[in-house]
């Protein structure tokens, strides 16, 4: 699979594959079109996270940033949830033993999955089913998009548990997706919001039938990958940098970013299909 960084960059040494990473908390599956699929896989207990599996997956993300052959990412959960957050057993028991320093490595370790998620240049497509709880609604907020199914059920219920609604990015990143009241509201009273309503807000960009649900989801990400892909990691960037910007900073960000593309071939291979009135085959770089 052809990446930007070709074979006889000096930086190539610093990327590398990982389609066939061996995941031991979760499931990675990458297929040969550069999907990669992410199986929270404990569904005995509704796929809940451990120590562990946060800090694998905030690694595995992070590690996706010098992926060569890894185009978009789809997260779900098996056995017709989500995730339903911290383990109880392995994690909230253990939590209420830590000191303050210590409980501070593990918000912050947290807090890293979702910078990871967020800051990798892949789109990633969640694929929620089910409960989706605390951790486990953070992860979907994470994702670039995100399908559902009429059973889906999303609580950020951190306050049913005695701590704030301001967890992981919560207050930040929620209230831009559905906005501020709504968001309020379920930081608040850490009630679960609906499959309806999270289509109605803007959470969900579909809801789809439980048993199709990852094959949309998957089908979506073959036609991200498809695509130019260098362009949708600036794309990806200029959603989450322009957050921070004016107006007129943002319109000479996006002028950047797009001289940026117009320099990869990929821009050159559209004209060409498009004056030989032709679909673009794009390759990423």
């Amino acid at each position: 699979m052809k990446h930007y960084i070709g074979a006889g960059n000096p930086m190539r040494p610093q990327f590398d594959a990982r389609a066939a990473y061996q995941a031991r908390h979760f499931s990675w599956q990458c297929d040969a079109d550069g999907v990669g699929t992410v199986t929270l896989n404990r569904p005995e207990r509704k796929n809940p996270l451990t120590f562990d599996s946060y800090a694998e997956l905030r690694d595995l993300f992070n590690g996706l940033r010098y992926a060569t052959d890894v185009k978009v990412v789809v997260v779900t959960g098996e056995g017709g949830n989500f995730c339903s957050g911290g383990d109880v057993h392995d994690i909230i028991g253990p939590l209420t033993k830590m000191t303050m320093p210590e409980l501070l490595e593990f918000t912050r370790m947290t807090g890293d999955l979702v910078k990871a998620m967020r800051g990798c240049p892949q789109p990633v497509i969640g694929a929620i089913d089910g409960v989706c709880a605390g951790a486990g609604a953070m992860m979907a907020l994470a994702c670039d998009l995100r399908y559902g199914t009429e059973k889906t059920k999303t609580a950020f219920l951190f306050t049913r548990v005695g701590l704030a609604g301001a967890d992981m990015g919560a207050c930040a990143l929620l209230p831009r997706v559905i906005g501020q009241g709504r968001a309020s509201e379920l930081l608040f009273t850490g009630r679960a919001m609906t499959a309806q309503e999270g289509f109605a807000w803007g959470f969900f960009n579909a809801l789809h039938d439980s048993g199709e649900l990852l094959d949309k989801a998957q089908a979506m990400a073959r036609e991200l990958a498809a695509g130019p892909t260098f362009a949708h990691g600036m794309t990806k960037t200029m959603l989450s940098q322009e957050w921070a910007m004016t107006i007129e900073q943002a319109i000479e960000a996006e002028a950047q970013a797009q001289a940026i593309c117009m320099q990869t071939q990929d821009f050159r291979r559209a004209y060409e299909a498009f004056a030989a009135k032709q679909k673009p085959v794009f390759g990423g770089d």
